[in-house]
């Protein structure tokens, strides 16, 4: 296996932040879950509502590409490196349906997603610094939040968007996984503490960019 050296990952990382915020990220390959499900008219009520949640959607998967990828520069272990990356391609998937959903509704991702995705990455080089299991337990504490989050997105739904629907059901699926992964390689319980810091700072993210 081919061993970068620091330039090389500078490179990289500057790819991935353009691809994220701009471009079209590296995805997987897998259907997007709406493709064969009726799209269904909604009101101009109901579309605005659906879009603010799919920006939100969006916005979390930036943050989470940045998290994944701040936190596989700085991990120590190879096996937990490719983990991560193997998660993030993934997340690429769930940054590409909301967009798409989103270009469906007419409407436009976060304006705000450079400063999302800049302080998410500060956050998971710190988190893979201070060591692995620290690591791991900061990318399920994550996890088991973003899935909350779809949780009660669902709930919002009206009950005729079975497009969204579909999206964040297998969004929600996909984070359970990658939860369970790192919880199995060693991820250590958060301090509540940090659990409740983690929590605020996703309000105020999800608070505003379900309007901006």
């Amino acid at each position: 296996m081919r061993r970068y050296n620091s330039f090389d990952q500078l490179i990289m990382q500057a790819d991935t932040a353009v691809r994220t915020l701009f471009g079209e990220a590296i995805v997987s390959g897998r259907d997007y879950p709406a493709e064969n499900v009726p799209d269904m008219e909604l009101n101009e009520q109901e579309k605005k509502q659906v879009s603010g949640l799919m920006r939100v959607n969006h916005s979390g998967e930036v943050s989470a590409q940045a998290l994944y990828q701040g936190q596989s520069l700085t991990s120590r272990n190879q096996e937990i490196r490719e983990k991560l990356q193997q998660a993030a391609i993934e997340e690429n998937d769930h940054l590409d349906w909301t967009k798409r959903r989103l270009h469906e509704l007419d409407s436009h991702t976060s304006l705000l997603n450079p400063l999302w995705y800049g302080g998410s990455f500060a956050i998971g080089a710190f988190a893979g610094a201070i060591g692995d299991k620290w690591n791991l337990g900061f990318l399920a504490e994550t996890e088991h939040q973003v899935v909350k989050h779809l949780e009660s997105h669902l709930d919002k739904l009206p009950g005729s968007d079975l497009r969204s629907r579909a999206i964040l059901e297998q969004m929600k699926v996909d984070e359970l996984k990658h939860a369970t992964t790192a919880i199995e390689n060693g991820a250590a319980e958060l301090p509540p503490p940090v659990k409740t810091l983690m929590a605020a700072m996703s309000k105020v993210m999800t608070g505003t960019a379900y309007y901006i």
